[in-house]
């Protein structure tokens, strides 16, 4: 009787077919991956209860060179995950959503307009907390392409994060220079954790580890979703709220299991799909079955597009056709898993500032980034519960009403068909979500929206707790807190390096790279031609650099210094 279920329900998720409607022996050879695709998409169709899964599964492995590229063609297709790393990089390359503009060269060489002020940030004092252990020997120096610069340590406490609470590591950010944090106490980033990293296990994996003992979060499920309105946020620990959404949430394996990140095989930008011009213009039909991989931020404030012809894939500048080509009232459409999401011109243009919110991408990224502009419109699930992360997508319902304090629910979940995304290898396809009676705990956290350009959440450190509102940010694996290094306990202070306490960041000089390394270059210069070519070429590159960071931290419309704002100007994760 129990086998006969499991069959059903098998039966029921798509797996199994008819037995006449496997393909014959000698048609396998001769398909070609349409084909093959085609015919798996009928199998599905039919739904047909017979079960024979064994044939299925023999289609299936006989198709595979025709049906498949990897799994994770982010890691293991050498020519794209050239690609994905180009856009992780531009994500991780900037601070979030710049309040500031970088200085120019009539002025100091200050890297920024205004110092980071500790003072106005909470500190977590951790002889306060009988929890807190630190692990003073697991350090870190975090340093961003923007002369932002993190450091600290590490240490395991009781962290408060909406409903749950869980013993958690964290790092102790004992020096900041970056005013991006001013006013805040830190970040919490809801990112994939990365091979070779040192940095803390990102909460929301802490929180769900089954080896954890001290955490009420064991049945929550590692997913949460992310939306945004005008004025506020909300984000969903465990899955999504169905009246959050308007419309089907529709599923898309991930191509990256470092990354949130889809592929987008078109971008079309006009008054109406009939007119809209297509920005991405790939060369040949392989191409743009791979798409240009863009990652769903929300630590992004815009819509970032490429800015040449991702090395020679495209027969076009995107970033050019859209500036020759922008209008008020034109909308962007952009097609991810061959299902496609409109992007209106009331989300991409910011009438109180008169100013868009697309940038071009920075010099070297081959893709885009997908930030607050689309996460206005949609409700995006990222699931990891499984090691290829999934994300769904479904249109907002702008009468939600967003939760003002924490809230814990059970629903009825749609969830992703995750039978029909495992087969299914070849193109990058979207598919409905499957219901689900099964009753699911879902907690609703209020976040607050800083005009669009950074997102706020409250969390709890510490025994008794320690109240923070910290930097949200899907495109980060970085949670941490400030500490001020004075007021550390003697043990801890004998551990860590001494120079912790010799320099203050935030009181440093900060030089461009420019003028930093002087002595060493002077002292070989003379000796090595060749050096001499490579010091040349890397000053090039970074007034190179400035110049564009210039340009696009100045905001404004086309021909008049780009088309970023300028209060959103910052592309990526911490």
């Amino acid at each position: 009787m129990r086998s006969c279920a499991i069959l059903l329900l098998v039966a029921c998720l798509g797996l199994v077919v008819a037995a006449n409607a496997v393909p014959a022996k000698a048609h396998v050879d001769v398909d070609t991956g349409k084909e093959a695709r085609q015919d798996a998409s009928d199998i599905f169709a039919e739904q047909d209860t017979r079960d024979d899964v064994v044939s299925l599964q023999n289609f299936e492995a006989s198709h595979s060179d025709e049906m498949a590229r990897d799994a994770l063609p982010c890691k293991d297709d050498p020519a794209f995950k050239l690609q994905c790393a180009s856009v992780s990089r531009a994500a991780s390359a900037h601070m979030k959503a710049r309040k500031f503009k970088v200085a120019d060269e009539k002025s100091s060489a200050k890297l920024f307009d205004e110092a980071y002020r500790p003072n106005d940030s909470r500190h977590f004092k951790v002889d306060k907390s009988t929890t807190f252990v630190p692990e003073s020997s697991q350090t870190f120096d975090l340093n961003y392409a923007d002369g932002s610069h993190l450091r600290g340590f590490s240490g395991v406490d009781q962290v408060f994060m909406g409903s749950y609470k869980a013993t958690s590591p964290f790092g102790v950010i004992t020096d900041c220079n970056s005013p991006d944090f001013n006013g805040v106490d830190g970040i919490l980033g809801f990112g994939l954790p990365k091979d070779g990293s040192d940095l803390p296990t990102p909460v929301l994996f802490a929180m769900t580890d089954d080896e954890n003992k001290d955490t009420n979060a064991a049945n929550l499920q590692r997913k949460f979703s992310f939306f945004s309105t005008d004025t506020a946020a909300e984000v969903q620990l465990g899955g999504y709220d169905p009246s959050t959404v308007a419309d089907t949430m529709w599923y898309t394996p991930a191509l990256s299991d470092e990354d949130f990140i889809v592929g987008a095989s078109s971008l079309t930008f006009g008054h109406s799909p009939s007119d809209a011009v297509e920005l991405l213009q790939f060369k040949s039909t392989s191409q743009k079955q791979y798409g240009a991989p863009s990652i769903m931020d929300s630590g992004t404030s815009c819509l970032v597009i490429p800015n040449d012809n991702m090395n020679g894939q495209l027969a076009n500048v995107p970033w050019d056709d859209f500036a020759a080509k922008w209008e008020k009232g034109k909308n962007f459409w952009l097609t991810v898993g061959q299902k496609t999401w409109k992007i209106p011109f009331e989300s991409w243009y910011l009438a109180e500032s008169d100013q868009t919110c697309v940038q071009p991408s920075p010099a070297g990224m081959s893709g885009l980034l997908v930030g607050d502009v689309f996460f206005r419109q949609y409700v995006v699930e990222f699931d990891m519960t499984a090691t290829r992360p999934v994300i769904g997508i479904a249109p907002l319902n702008k009468n939600y009403q967003l939760v003002q304090q924490p809230s814990l629910a059970e629903f009825e979940l749609d969830r992703a068909p995750r039978s029909k995304l495992t087969l299914l290898r070849g193109d990058e396809i979207m598919y409905p979500a499957e219901h689900s009676e099964v009753l699911t705990q879902v907690d609703r956290i209020p976040i607050v929206n800083q005009k669009g350009t950074q997102y706020f959440m409250d969390v709890g450190i510490g025994t008794p707790k320690q109240q923070f509102t910290v930097i949200f940010d899907t495109g980060s694996t970085v949670f941490g807190v400030f500490a001020n290094k004075g007021d550390l306990p003697g043990a801890i202070k004998n551990q860590l390096p001494s120079y912790y306490f010799s320099e203050n960041l935030h009181s440093l000089a900060q030089v461009s790279a420019t003028t930093t390394a002087a002595p060493w270059t002077l002292s070989r210069v003379a000796a090595s031609p060749a050096l001499t070519a490579c010091i040349v070429v890397g000053n090039l590159a970074v007034v190179a650099l400035a110049a564009v960071a210039l340009r696009r931290r100045r905001g404004g419309a086309p021909g008049k210094g780009g088309l970023s704002v300028s209060q959103a100007a910052g592309y990526g994760a911490i």
